[in-house]
């Protein structure tokens, strides 16, 4: 009763713009026209060596210019996971025609996580240290080497007044700012929110560790062919870097500044295993329970769901664990959807993945179509449909984006397409 009352009473949150820095392209739509071609981002990596790892392999992103979003004293004092973040941040808000005025200023938030944070500055911060001493350390330092600083730099760059934060939940965190960014606006607390999530976690110090972890893919012969979820021949995921924002906003403010609708955000699920640091709930107890809070918190059954952006991060055990999660809670109608995953192309985002992933479930509501999942030659579920290959033309109305997370974090939202 208390949900069905608080429903009742809270503001609807509408999505009117989008901006994404990926492996696959420096856009959303670039993004977007790679996907539904099949086209996969992984390559061999070249930002540091990689002869002495056993993954040699990750989706980098390639040709990102700092200065088309930043002054370049600004972006020399940056992580790259800020810079990304920043690009996505200008996208999203050129997207939705928006400019922070004094009126909004103090009603606008930004909340924009990320899984790993400023790491590659941190290590640039740690060699100077050793080699020239602390006199050569940046007194930008604790300032760009904090998890938040996108965020702050973010809030800067538009003014915004409001509420501005970071958060990190690993592999959920872009799904979890989200979900957590629209309630804020449900609930009052602003009208607009800039959220989402990004990473950039390709460092020798997590290609080391991961590695050791035996999480990441080996299949370094073969780099486009190595990110394959739901294939009995997946071997682990592949780690890449990226960023994904969105404006999130009031539906009647949005309708007054008379802005394109991209989609609506209606539920947001959030859960904890509660079980251990790297592997799933044998059960998937905490992804069933986060899809089953989703629906609720959107007010809908799960029969209504026409496409799922799946976790699907090409991980033995975790594949198997979302598929039966999946069957768990949709039933027969599992079989009657397309499930797919986009990181088969992207590779793993970290903390960008799951807001790159809304947007994609926004992007296949918008063109009715269903993006791929490429490498899924041997379904580890023959009945149900993965999108294996290419692209499927199906009307979406309905979609469900999940993220679960290393440490056990699940995030799940719930999209509706906005009437025309």
């Amino acid at each position: 009763m208390v949900l069905e009352e608080m429903r009742r009473l809270r503001r609807r949150v509408v999505v009117t713009g989008w901006g994404a820095i990926t492996p696959l392209g420096l856009t959303v739509e670039d993004t977007w026209s790679a996907m539904l071609a099949g086209r996969s981002g992984i390559r061999r990596i070249e930002a540091f060596d990689v002869a002495d790892l056993n993954t040699q392999i990750g989706g980098e992103v390639r040709g990102f210019d700092p200065d088309l979003y930043v002054p370049h004293k600004v972006s020399r004092r940056m992580d790259t996971y800020a810079l990304y973040a920043m690009g996505a941040a200008t996208q999203a808000m050129e997207c939705a025609k928006l400019t922070l005025d004094d009126e909004l200023a103090p009603r606008a938030g930004v909340l924009v996580g990320s899984g790993y944070g400023p790491v590659n500055y941190n290590h640039r911060v740690a060699d100077t240290l050793r080699d020239k001493g602390p006199r050569s350390v940046s007194p930008f330092a604790q300032i760009a080497g904090a998890i938040d600083n996108a965020a702050g730099e973010i809030s800067m760059q538009f003014g915004a007044r409001g509420p501005s934060r970071a958060q990190s939940t690993a592999c959920a965190t872009g799904t979890d700012s989200l979900g957590e960014a629209a309630r804020w606006i449900q609930f009052g607390f602003a009208d607009v929110v800039i959220a989402g999530g990004a990473d950039n976690c390709l460092t020798r110090g997590d290609f080391a560790g991961s590695g050791n972890a035996r999480a990441l893919s080996t299949q370094n012969d073969s780099p486009e062919l190595a990110s394959r979820p739901f294939d009995e021949g997946r071997d682990g995921f592949v780690m890449s870097a990226g960023a994904g924002v969105m404006v999130l906003e009031e539906a009647s403010h949005a309708a007054a500044r008379g802005v394109p609708i991209l989609a609506e955000v209606i539920g947001y699920g959030s859960t904890s295993d509660a079980y251990h640091w790297t592997a799933p709930h044998p059960e998937g107890a905490g992804a069933k329970s986060a899809m089953r809070a989703a629906l609720a918190d959107a007010g809908v059954d799960a029969s209504t769901v026409d496409y799922i952006n799946a976790h699907g991060t090409s991980t033995p055990i975790g594949d198997e664990r979302e598929v039966h999660s999946i069957r768990e809670v949709l039933g027969d109608h599992a079989l009657e959807i397309p499930v797919s995953s986009t990181k088969s192309m992207t590779g793993h985002m970290i903390g960008a993945g799951g807001a790159v992933e809304a947007i994609v479930s926004c992007l296949a509501m918008r063109d009715g179509v269903a993006p791929p999942t490429i490498n899924c030659d041997q379904p580890l579920d023959p009945e149900m449909n993965f999108v294996a290959g290419s692209a499927q033309e199906h009307d979406i109305s309905v979609a469900m984006s999940n993220s679960f997370g290393f440490g056990g974090h699940n995030a799940v939202l719930v999209l509706r397409k906005w009437p025309s």
